[in-house]
C-alpha cells in the first residue's frame, strides 16, 4: 500500500464527514428511520396485545370467539401495519442513498482529475480503483441500512426493556444484565475489528493494483514467459487478503458467539424465575407469556448489534479511505484573479526554472538546476540531451503537469501560474512518447482537446481531417467503422506507431499557440517519420513548438536546438552552429546517430 495516511478521527467524527454530502436528503433518510421505528414499535404492541388475550380472566378463559377473533385481529393489524412500514422504509432510504453514492462517486472522481500529476504518481491505481467502487459502494449500503437499523434497533431495545421492567422488575433485571456483556464486548469487537476492515480493504487495493498491472502488462509477461512469476506474486498477496479476512471472520464469529449466548442465558434464567414469580402470584401467566414474546421479539435486535457494529466499522473506514484522497492537497490551482492573454503569441520563457520532486533528498541536486531557455514566437526548438539530462521533466512544466520549484515559466511575458489551468491548455498542447488513448471512437480520441467541436459539423470534421493527415494516420479509414471505430482499451489493439500517429494528431487538432512533444516520433518506421516531419513543418509554421529529440532526423525539423546537460541548458543554437562550437553537443548527436542506426538495422530485418 503506498497512499499515504491521515490522523485517525473517532468513528464519529469520521463518519460525520458524510454530512455535505448527506444533507440534501436527510429529510427522507429521517423519515426511514421513523419508519423503521414504528414498524418496531408496533412488534412490541403485539406482545402487549397477547397479553390481553391470555392474561387470567381474559378472552381465553371466557371462551368468547369473538373476543378471540378480535385479539387476533388486532395482532393481523399490526403486523400488516409493520410490514407496510418496512416497505416504506426501504422506499424513503434507497433513492436518497444512491443519491449520496452517485455525488461522492462524481466528486471523488473529478478530485482526481484536478490533483496534480505528482499525486497520481505517489498512488497505486487500484487503491484509488477500490476507493471509488468498493468503498463508496459501502457507504451508501450504511446509509441505507446500517445507521436506520443501528439508532432503530438502539431505541428498540430501549423501549422493550422498559416494557420488561413494567411487568416485573427482577425479569426485566436479569435480561438488562446478562444482556450487558454484549456492550462490552461490542466496544472491544469496535477497536479490533477497525484495524482488521482498514488492513482489509487496503490489501484489496493493492490486489487490484496487482490485477490491473497484469492486465496492461500482459504482452509483457507472455513475451518472456513470466505468467507464473505473475500468478506468484498474485497468490501471495491474495493469501495474505484471505488471511485478514480470516482474522475478520473469527472477530465477527466470536461476537455472534456472545450474540447468541448471552440472549439464551436470559431466557433460561427468566424463566426459572418467571414460573417461580407466578407460583407465588406476583405476576400472573398472561404477563410471563408476554414477557417472552417481548423477549423474542428484542431478541433481533440484540443480535444484530455485532452486524452492525461491524458495519458501522467498515463505514468508517471507507469514509476514512475516501477522504483520503479529498485531504489530498492540490498544488496546482488557478489563481484568485486569473490573468487572461486575449491573442496568444506564442513566446515561450524559461527563466531560472527549477524542478525536483516531493519526496526527493534533500542532498541530491534539481532534476532542473534553474533552466533559463526563451522560444521566439513561431519557433520551434528542438531540445536535446543524455539520458537523464531533465528533457521529459522540462516538457512537463508548460502545461503545469508539474509546477516549477524555482524560477518562472512565462507564455507572452505572463507566469503561467497567474493563468487559469483551461485557459493555459488551451494555449499549450502536448503530445508525448507513450501515446495513451481511450475506449472512445477516432474521432472523439483525436478531437478530445477540441471541446468547441463537440457537437460535429463541417468544421470538426475539417479539423480532424486536417490533424490525421499531419499525423500520416489514413490507416483509420481501414478501420471496421473509420473515424467511428471504438478503439480498445488504452489503444492497445493499435501498434504502437498508429497509437503515436493518433496522439500526435490530437496534439495538432488541438491547434494551441505552443506545442510540445516529447519524442512523438519514437514508433514510427524512417519512411512514415519523414512524411510526417514534412507535414510537421507546415503546422509549425506559425506555432512555437518544443520538441525533445531522439533521433538526428527530428533536429532538422527545428530552427534552434538547445542543449540540456545536468539539468541546464548550456548551449542555444542552430544544428550546424552547435556542432561547430560544442563538443557535448557533438558527442550527444553521435549518440542519437549510433542508435538510429541501430534501429534502422532492426526494421531491415522485419
Amino acid at each position: 500500500m503506498t497512499s499515504p495516511t491521515t490522523p485517525r478521527l473517532s468513528t464519529v467524527r469520521s463518519l460525520a464527514r458524510l454530512l455535505p454530502f448527506a444533507k440534501p436528503v436527510l429529510p427522507r433518510l429521517a423519515l426511514g428511520g421513523v419508519s423503521a421505528l414504528v414498524a418496531s414499535l408496533l412488534a412490541l404492541g403485539i406482545p402487549l396485545v397477547l397479553e390481553v388475550i391470555v392474561a387470567d380472566g381474559g378472552p381465553i378463559d371466557s371462551g368468547d370467539p369473538w373476543l378471540i377473533a378480535l385479539g387476533a385481529g388486532a395482532i393481523l393489524l399490526l403486523g400488516l401495519v409493520e410490514a407496510l412500514m418496512v416497505w416504506a422504509r426501504r422506499w424513503f432510504v434507497l433513492g436518497p442513498a444512491t443519491r449520496v453514492e452517485y455525488e461522492l462517486r462524481t466528486d471523488f472522481f473529478s478530485r482526481l482529475q484536478r490533483l496534480p500529476v505528482s499525486f497520481h504518481d505517489r498512488w497505486q491505481s487500484g487503491q484509488l480503483l477500490s476507493r471509488m467502487m468498493q468503498d463508496i459502494s459501502l457507504i451508501r449500503r450504511w446509509l441505507a441500512f446500517g445507521i436506520v437499523l443501528l439508532i432503530v434497533n438502539m431505541l428498540t431495545i430501549l423501549v422493550g426493556s422498559v416494557i420488561l421492567f413494567s411487568w416485573h422488575w427482577l425479569l426485566g433485571t436479569i435480561f438488562v444484565v446478562v444482556s450487558a456483556p454484549l456492550w462490552i464486548s461490542g466496544y472491544l469487537f469496535e477497536k479490533q475489528y477497525g484495524l482488521l476492515s482498514r488492513q482489509s480493504q487496503d490489501q484489496a487495493g493493492d490486489l487490484a493494483t496487482a490485477v490491473e498491472e497484469s492486465v496492461h502488462g500482459i504482452r509483457v509477461l507472455k513475451a518472456f514467459g513470466r505468467g507464473s512469476h505473475a500468478l506468484k506474486k498474485f497468490t501471495r498477496q491474495a493469501e495474505t487478503l484471505r488471511q485478514t479476512e480470516l482474522s475478520k471472520a473469527k472477530a465477527v464469529g466470536w461476537i455472534w458467539f456472545w450474540l447468541v449466548l448471552l440472549p439464551d442465558i436470559a431466557f433460561a434464567l427468566c424463566l426459572g424465575a418467571g414460573i417461580y414469580l407466578v407460583q407465588a402470584g406476583e405476576i400472573d401467566r398472561g404477563a410471563l407469556i408476554a414477557f417472552f414474546a417481548m423477549a423474542t421479539i428484542l431478541r433481533w435486535p440484540v443480535e444484530s448489534i455485532g452486524f452492525l457494529f461491524s458495519f458501522l466499522v467498515d463505514a468508517r473506514t471507507a469514509t476514512d479511505r475516501i477522504f483520503e484522497v479529498f485531504d489530498e492537497q492540490n498544488t496546482i490551482t488557478d489563481p484568485d484573479r486569473p490573468a487572461t492573454i486575449a491573442e496568444p503569441r506564442g513566446a515561450l520563457v524559461f527563466e531560472g526554472a527549477r524542478f525536483r520532486y516531493q519526496d526527493a533528498a534533500s542532498t541530491e541536486r534539481d532534476l532542473l538546476d534553474g533552466v533559463d531557455l526563451s522560444l521566439r514566437p513561431g519557433e520551434t526548438m528542438a531540445l536535446v540531451g543524455l539520458t537523464g539530462s531533465g528533457k521529459t521533466t522540462l516538457t512537463t512544466l508548460p502545461g503545469r503537469l508539474y509546477d516549477v520549484t524555482g524560477g518562472r515559466v512565462t507564455l507572452d511575458g505572463v507566469d503561467i501560474r497567474d493563468l487559469s489551468i483551461s485557459e493555459l491548455r488551451r494555449h499549450v498542447g502536448m503530445a508525448f512518447e507513450d501515446a495513451t488513448l481511450f475506449s472512445q471512437t477516432v474521432r472523439e480520441n483525436v478531437l478530445l482537446g477540441r471541446e468547441d467541436l463537440a457537437g460535429g459539423g463541417d468544421e470538426a470534421e475539417r479539423v480532424l481531417r486536417e490533424a490525421l493527415q499531419v499525423a500520416q494516420a489514413g490507416f483509420v479509414d481501414t478501420l471496421p467503422h473509420g473515424v467511428d471505430t471504438v478503439i480498445g482499451e488504452e489503444g492497445l489493439s493499435l501498434s504502437g506507431g498508429q497509437r503515436q500517429r493518433l496522439a500526435l494528431a490530437r496534439a495538432v487538432a488541438a491547434r494551441p499557440a505552443v506545442l510540445v512533444l516529447d519524442d512523438p516520433l519514437s514508433a514510427l518506421d524512417v519512411d512514415t517519420e519523414a512524411l510526417v516531419e514534412d507535414a510537421l513543418r507546415e503546422v509549425l509554421a506559425d506555432t512555437t513548438a518544443l520538441i525533445v529529440a531522439h533521433r538526428p532526423s527530428t533536429v532538422t525539423l527545428a530552427d534552434r536546438v538547445a542543449l540540456l546537460q545536468d539539468g541546464r541548458v548550456t548551449a542555444v543554437g542552430t544544428h550546424s552552429e552547435l556542432l561547430r562550437s560544442s563538443e557535448h553537443y557533438r558527442y550527444v548527436i553521435s549518440s542519437l546517430e549510433d542508435e538510429q542506426e541501430r534501429q534502422n538495422k532492426r526494421e531491415a530485418t522485419l
